[in-house]
């Protein structure tokens, strides 16, 4: 149903009638050049020319019908999939306003809603956390090992998804943007974005808690998947797999959306979008 080729080939005639315009041109402008065969060139040219200006409008009408034809269709496969489910938006490391509206727009049509969208500030501020988690075991996270920031990164998860004190007490320190509210969330959209420049002590630590983060996530029945762009400049499709996670490589168009709905559902889980085996879930047959 959702077909690209149409891309493609818009583009290759759009490349086409503009290297025979150019000819075109060349051709017209030498004015020493003018016999009856030059004249026969030169209206076979904008012949071609026309020919292929009527192909690209055709295409774009084709294209205009397609984009048409999902918008309505979407709302038919997605309705009533996410019924009163919460879902929260983590981003780990740099937020995205396009990834955070192409959520939204995913849920529309769904039934669910997008509570809470929350930035984790990286690199992390240990002494920070470690200071608003005084009377805990954590605040010495910022002489502990791995192991203990791998807790707290799971801890973390398992209250954004369940609520708790202690993420309301880390809230500024942990989080460099919050939208709505701090969950409680039956369902996450995970992005990962590391901020450049992220290396050496300050990579190692964040690897050890976004670990545990996803760990706290994943500990219930909760479904997170991992989502980008499919202009996205580097992917990270292979750590979210890493992580167990489905992922939509897609969000920005519409069968992306719609992978992202079904797999919140938990009907399904895997790997969707244009660079994987499959742009959307086997679950037509079972929407009703």
């Amino acid at each position: 149903m959702f077909d690209f080729r149409y891309h493609a080939l818009s583009l290759i005639a759009v490349f086409v009638a503009l290297i025979l315009g150019l000819l075109l041109g060349v051709a017209i402008g030498d004015k020493g050049l003018v016999s009856s065969a030059e004249n026969n060139i030169k209206e076979s040219l904008r012949a071609d020319v026309r020919a292929e200006q009527k192909k690209v409008s055709s295409l774009n009408d084709q294209l205009t019908q397609k984009d048409k034809f999902e918008q309505e269709v979407y709302p038919l496969l997605v309705d009533g999939q996410l019924s009163d489910r919460r879902i929260g938006v983590v981003f780990l490391g740099n937020a995205s306003d396009d990834i955070n509206n192409e959520v939204a727009n995913a849920l529309s049509a769904s039934g669910g809603n997008k509570v809470g969208a929350v930035e984790v500030r990286e690199p992390l501020n240990l002494d920070d956390l470690g200071a608003r988690a005084t009377g805990t075991r954590y605040e010495g996270l910022a002489t502990g090992d791995d192991k203990l920031l791998e807790d707290f990164g799971k801890r973390m998860g398992i209250q954004l998804l369940r609520g708790g004190k202690l993420i309301t007490r880390e809230r500024r320190s942990l989080f460099s943007q919050v939208a709505g509210k701090l969950g409680p969330f039956n369902g996450v959209v995970l992005s990962r974005n590391p901020p450049d420049g992220l290396s050496g002590d300050d990579l190692h630590r964040v690897n050890a808690f976004e670990q545990g983060l996803i760990k706290g996530l994943t500990a219930g029945n909760t479904q997170v998947v991992g989502v980008e762009r499919s202009d996205a400049d580097s992917s990270q499709v292979p750590w979210y797999r890493s992580q167990g996670l489905s992922t939509v490589d897609n969000l920005d168009q519409t069968p992306g959306q719609a992978a992202l709905v079904f797999l919140l559902a938990g009907q399904i889980d895997g790997a969707f979008g244009i660079h994987q085996a499959r742009l959307l879930p086997d679950v037509v047959g079972g929407v009703g």
